[in-house]
């Protein structure tokens, strides 16, 4: 979402407009910029992903010295799935130009095709998609020793050759799609020939061939069996300039899915087949190639392999929303008229806008998920906001029970793991339905918390999904060239408490306050009576009790329910559990609040000897919002916190959810008491009961 810094001059003439003429209000909210296009941030699932290292592949380098940053990788590998022969033999394509095939047992890479030496004009040097981009094998393989190949040129093929298709205006790449043939099928380097079957010209580095794939689904015999998909960017510029429109555009390839059959010759340059059944195939003025349309950088694509078996796309971004879509034969993204599910200016480079009055008329496919960038306060509006997505798919395994029905994906720069419920994906002509979107955290093989920037060594991941022929998950990442199994799931902060059980302590001798003129003990609950009041140090809650009852606990969970007695209509009332409490200027807690706009608000602390700080993983600092409102009511409400002391996780749950409201990493405190209280409100505990590990 973009940080809008309007003008001075700007916000009043707004406020002119507003009050001058009240009457067309409503036509000027309507068209005014969205400050923030989906607040919703993802939600943490609880979840984790438990990686194992199976592979590194050997660094490489682009056809030239590149000038982007973003280029200079330990390699450029971009996918990895397995060869359909049964060998149980993993494929990894590399940008730079190698095709590696992985050893059924032992991973160990080789290299089975050399893309780059293959073609002269070969190009790698710009842009982040250039190069050898992907590569499909036939579902047949085994038998006729068939996969396909897209990679870009430059150079002299542009001089010498000339695009299938209608190029874009001062072409400066081919993207090209071929058909290799090997002798045989089983070797462990490729030997064979190789024809080439489809050339397509753009104008820009960017957005050139993405994925190219089978629809693992179709059964020989059927309509589907052996056609290949091809996602086609726009060249980079397919909202402005000499190819603007060029996405909506039907007589154009670019922005677009396409559907080829390899094994027909009725196509303009008889070298592949045009499926009859493709939506647009014999329109005069059309590209009958066509599948779908409408699209700026459809990175990935897949089928769902069971379920309803639908086909999904991964579709990144101009500058606001990185977005899933379900696509059917036919459908339009709505690229460049719409981003997502809003309204996309040209002249408007900063901000997305509202969806018009009539829209339903275009019959555009919005997303069934998406999130936004939520770019830094000085961005300027030009610069790469560091997110882009990349699917992924519905994951089918049998392996990974709890992952079961989840379209898996990430957020190819900063590394994020997500995934949304596909019986959650559903589509909605007006935009305003999309799935939750929840995040996944990562474990190595040990049980430690790890982050893909810390397993891949670098700020900048650039993460990717792949599967094996058993749809079991592997991930892999540019920055380090290394691949990852998906081993096992792990609930976050889910470490056994320990034997201790404290419980029944309502009464006054279980508990020490800050003040104890402020409590009450009538029986079975724990009253702070009176708010508290700053007390001198470190910024930190004001009024507390802490529980003397049973010993010092390292791991613990807590469980209990609370109320807040102050006023609903008091926006910035709280409660707070405490943990691992050492003195009154060490220990953690948890703020339950109506409020969850300020950082002080509805999040995780540790207080350290100095003014509080926040360490759950919601809080989102260029929005200034974190999770959702703990408790907005005056009714009862059962919390859960959960600290394990050995991995430092914490987890805090409200009214039964099987997912966590907040949660955090944290190594400060191994050990301590806990505790209830608030900062300046009023409220009550009961059925309080902990369980934990006796520190020491």
């Amino acid at each position: 979402m973009t940080r809008l810094r309007w003008c001075l001059l700007a916000t009043l003439a707004l406020l002119g407009a507003l009050l001058a003429a009240p009457a067309a209000d409503a036509r000027v909210r309507d068209d005014a910029p969205i400050l923030d296009p989906i607040p919703d941030d993802p939600a943490p699932s609880g979840l984790g992903l438990v990686l194992k290292e199976v592979a590194q592949l050997p660094k490489s380098e682009p056809s030239a010295p590149p000038t982007d940053p973003r280029l200079k990788r330990w390699n450029r590998i971009n996918h990895v799935g397995e060869v359909p022969d049964r060998s149980g033999r993993l494929y990894v394509p590399d940008l730079n130009g190698n095709l590696y095939l992985l050893d059924g047992k032992t991973r160990t890479p080789r290299v089975y095709l050399d893309v780059k030496g293959a073609f002269p004009d070969f190009y790698s040097a710009a842009g982040l998609g250039q190069g050898f981009g992907f590569v499909a094998f036939h579902p047949d393989f085994k038998r006729n020793g068939k996969f396909y190949t897209a990679h870009v040129e430059s150079g002299e093929a542009l001089k010498t050759r000339t695009p299938d298709l209608t190029p874009q205006p001062k072409t400066a790449y081919h993207g090209v799609i071929d058909e290799w043939t090997a002798d045989d099928p089983r070797a462990g380097t490729f030997s064979g020939t190789h024809r080439e079957l489809l050339r397509i010209g753009f104008s820009g580095r960017v957005h050139n061939l993405q994925q190219i794939d089978f629809n693992p689904n179709a059964r020989p015999g059927s309509a589907d069996y052996g056609k290949l998909y091809l996602s086609v960017g726009d060249g980079g510029n397919g909202n402005v300039g000499d190819n603007g429109g060029d996405p909506q555009n039907l007589g154009v390839p670019q922005g677009k899915i396409l559907r080829i059959d390899p094994a027909g010759r009725d196509s303009a340059n008889g070298r592949y087949g045009v499926p009859k059944d493709n939506p647009f195939a014999g329109q005069a003025g059309r590209v009958g190639e066509i599948y779908a349309y409408g699209m700026r950088d459809p990175h990935r694509f897949s089928w769902d392999t069971g379920g309803s078996r639908r086909l999904f796309l991964a579709h990144i971004g101009e500058h606001e929303i990185e977005s899933i879509h379900e696509v059917k034969a036919g459908d339009n993204i709505g690229w460049s008229e719409r981003e997502g599910a809003f309204t996309f200016r040209k002249d408007d480079r900063c901000h997305l806008y509202p969806l018009p009055a009539d829209d339903a008329k275009h019959g555009y496919d919005y997303p069934v998920a998406a999130y936004d960038h939520d770019p830094p306060a000085d961005w300027d509006c030009k610069s790469d906001t560091g997110h882009a997505i990349s699917g992924g798919y519905v994951y089918r395994g049998s392996a990974l029970q709890a992952l079961r029905g989840k379209y898996l994906f990430t957020d190819i720069v900063d590394g994020r793991l997500l995934y949304t419920e596909e019986s959650e994906m559903k589509r909605d002509p007006a935009g305003r339905h999309r799935a939750q979107i929840y995040a996944l955290s990562a474990y190595d093989t040990s049980g430690r918390p790890v982050t893909m920037k810390q397993l891949a060594g670098d700020e900048r991941v650039d993460l990717r999904y792949g599967s094996d022929a058993a749809g079991e998950p592997y991930l892999l990442a540019k920055a380090n060239g290394k691949i990852w199994k998906v081993v096992g799931t792990k609930s976050v902060a889910g470490c056994r408490p320990g034997p201790d059980r404290i419980s029944h302590a309502t009464g006054a001798a279980a508990w020490a306050p800050v003040t104890p003129s402020k409590w009450r003990f009538p029986g079975k609950e724990v009253v702070l009576a009176e708010k508290g009041e700053q007390r001198p140090g470190p910024r930190r809650p004001f009024e507390y009790a802490v529980l003397k009852k049973g010993p010092e606990l390292a791991s613990a969970r807590i469980d209990a329910e609370v109320r807040l007695d102050t006023p609903v209509a008091q926006k910035d009332r709280d409660v707070i559990v405490v943990f691992g409490y050492r003195d009154d200027t060490h220990f953690y807690y948890a703020h339950l609040s109506t409020d969850n706009s300020v950082y002080p608000h509805n999040g995780i602390f540790v207080v350290n000897g100095a003014d509080r700080l926040r360490i759950d993983q919601q809080w989102n600092a260029n929005r200034s919002h974190g999770a959702p409102p703990s408790i907005t009511d005056a009714s009862w409400h059962r919390v859960r916190v959960t600290h394990c002391a050995g991995t430092g996780e914490i987890a805090v749950y409200v009214d039964g959810a099987s997912r966590p409201v907040m949660t955090a990493l944290d190594g400060t405190f191994g050990s301590g008491r806990v505790g209830f209280g608030s900062f300046d409100n009023i409220g009550r505990l009961r059925d309080l009961t902990v369980r934990g590990t006796p520190a020491n």
